[in-house]
C-alpha cells in the first residue's frame, strides 16, 4: 500500500475551500525542488522511500545529498555559512545542534508554526517521545541544550535512539543466568560467562569517541556526569570511576579486541554470535532480524537498560531542521513535518526504520519484541547523558578518549587516570570562559 493510501488522514487535513473544493497545502509548492543533507546509514537509507512517496504526493521534488555521518558536519558548516547554500533540510547529530544554533545558522521552528497553512492540525507533536524531542531538537534552556523557558524549537528527530540491553536466550538459558536488571546482576553475569569460557558483553572500545560513548552508556546509570551545574567537571567522581571500572571488566570479560572496536565491530561480534549482551543503541534489533548479517536472528531477547544508582539510557541519533540561509524554507518544514508524521512513523517501521513517536511504538509490538522494552524505557532515556556543546567534540575525543582507553588496555589504578582528564576538561572550559561569571 502506497504512503498516500495510508496517509489520509494527513490529506483529508486539506481545508475546504469557499467555492467548495478541496485546496492543497502542498499546491503552492509542486514543482520546486528541495536539497537535504542525509547521513548514509541504515535508517536514512530506509528513509529514501518515504521520499518518493513524499514527491508523488506533495509534488515536491527532493534530491538528497548522502555523507558518511562523519563528514557530515563539516560540509553542513560550509553550505549553511554561505549567503545563500545549497541545503534545505539538514540532519544532524545531536552533539551539533547548539554548535549550528550558536553560529546563527538554523532556522527556529516557530518561525514555521506560526503559518497556520503550513501546520497540519493533526500532526501531534506531543506524541514524539519527549526524551528525543528534548535531545535532538532544543537549544537554549537549561545548560543551553536542555528543556527550559528560554529554549526554542530547532529540529524534529529522525533517526533518534535510546539504548536497551539485549542478550542471547539460549546462552543465558544454558548457563543458568537470570536476565540482569541491575549493574551488579549484570557484572555477575558477565564474570560467570568469562569463567565459562563464553565472551560476555561486546561494546565499543575504540581510542576517541568509541570507547567515551562505551563510558557514557553505563555513568548515567551510575549516578554520573561529565560537569555539575556550574560547568565543574566530575569526571574523577566514585560515580565516574565505578563506571570506568565496569567498563575495564566489560574488556576483560567480552569479545576479544573491544580496545579496537567501532561501533560496526561490536555490533557484528553480536550478530555473528561471538558475544552473549549487548548494551547498547536499540537498533541492535533490526539488525538482529536481517539474515544476510545475522546468525542470532529468533535468538535474542531484550529488556531495560539495567539501573543502579538510577536509572539513565541513551540519548542520540538525529534530527532534522532548516537550514538558516535556505531558500525554500516553506517546502523544507512541509517535508520535516510529512516525514515524521503518525503517518510516516508507521511506514518508516513498515520499512525497516526507527520510529520516534510513542503510538507507533504501542501500535507495533506484535513482529518488533523491543518495541515494549523501548516504550517503557524511553521515560528513563536521559536528556544531559552527555553534555551537548561546542567544546564537546574535544573532551569527547582528546581527553576522555584518550583517558578511558588508558583504563580498557592497563591495569594502572583508574583513579588517577581519571583525577588527569578532569583537570584537562576544566583547563579547556576555562579557555572557553565557563567560569568568567564565578
Amino acid at each position: 500500500m502506497k504512503f498516500f493510501n495510508l496517509a489520509a488522514t494527513a490529506v483529508a487535513a486539506l481545508v475546504i475551500g469557499a467555492a467548495g473544493a478541496l485546496a492543497n497545502p502542498y499546491e503552492k509548492y509542486a514543482g520546486s525542488t528541495i536539497v537535504i543533507s542525509w547521513p548514509s546509514n541504515n535508517h536514512f537509507k530506509v528513509a529514501e522511500t518515504l521520499v518518493d512517496e513524499f514527491t508523488e504526493e506533495t509534488g515536491i521534488n527532493v534530491e538528497i545529498d548522502y555523507l558518511q555521518y562523519l563528514k557530515l558536519r563539516d560540509r553542513q558548516l560550509l553550505e549553511m555559512a554561505k549567503p545563500e547554500g545549497e541545503y534545505d533540510v539538514v540532519a544532524w547529530v545531536v552533539m551539533w545542534k547548539g554548535e549550528y544554533v550558536n553560529k546563527g545558522l538554523l532556522t527556529p521552528l516557530s518561525e514555521m508554526y506560526t503559518n497556520a497553512g503550513l501546520v497540519d492540525p493533526d500532526y501531534d507533536i506531543d506524541d514524539i517521545a519527549d526524551a528525543y524531542l528534548q535531545n535532538g531538537g532544543i537549544v537554549g534552556g537549561a545548560k543551553g541544550y536542555l528543556p527550559g523557558k528560554s529554549g526554542g524549537l530547532y529540529g524534529i528527530p529522525f533517526g533518534a535512539e535510546t539504548s536497551i540491553l539485549a542478550y542471547r536466550k539460549d546462552i543465558l538459558e544454558e548457563q543458568g543466568i537470570a536476565v540482569p536488571t541491575t549493574y551488579d546482576e549484570l557484572t555477575a553475569a558477565m564474570t560467570k560467562l568469562n569463567e565459562a569460557g563464553i565472551p560476555a558483553l561486546t561494546s565499543r572500545g575504540a581510542t576517541g569517541h568509541q570507547v567515551t560513548a562505551a563510558w557514557l552508556f553505563h555513568l548515567a546509570p551510575m549516578g554520573g556526569r561529565i560537569f555539575d551545574d556550574k560547568w565543574n567537571p566530575i569526571v574523577n567522581s566514585p560515580e565516574s570511576v565505578k563506571a570506568a571500572e565496569f567498563l575495564r571488566h566489560v574488556a576483560k570479560t567480552g569479545p576479544t579486541g573491544i580496545s579496537s572496536y567501532g561501533f560496526g565491530d561490536a555490533t557484528t561480534a553480536f550478530l555473528q554470535g561471538d558475544a552473549a549482551f549487548w548494551l547498547d543503541s536499540l537498533k541492535i534489533a533490526a539488525l538482529s532480524r536481517d539474515e544476510s548479517r545475522s546468525k542470532v536472528n529468533g535468538k535474542v531477547g531484550y529488556a531495560l537498560h539495567p539501573t543502579d544508582a538510577r536509572c539513565g539510557s541513551e540519548t542520540g541519533g538525529f534530527a532534522m531542521g532548516i537550514p538558516a540561509n535556505s531558500q525554500n524554507k516553506e517546502a523544507a518544514f512541509l517535508f520535516i513535518q510529512w516525514m515524521t508524521s503518525k503517518a510516516a512513523d508507521q511506514r518508516i517501521v513498515e520499512l525497516g526504520g526507527d520510529p520516534i513517536r510513542i503510538s507507533t511504538l504501542q501500535a507495533n509490538t506484535q513482529g518488533f519484541d523491543e518495541y515494549p522494552v523501548v516504550a517503557e524505557q524511553l521515560p528513563c532515556a536521559d536528556p544531559d547523558w552527555r553534555p551537548l556543546i561546542p567544546e564537546w567534540n574535544e573532551l569527547n575525543v582528546d581527553v576522555l578518549g584518550q583517558a578511558l582507553t588508558q583504563v580498557i588496555t592497563t591495569d594502572d589504578p583508574i583513579q588517577p587516570i581519571m583525577d588527569e582528564a578532569n583537570d584537562k576538561i576544566r583547563a579547556i572550559m576555562e579557555r572557553e570562559g565557563y567560569y568568567v561569571w564565578q
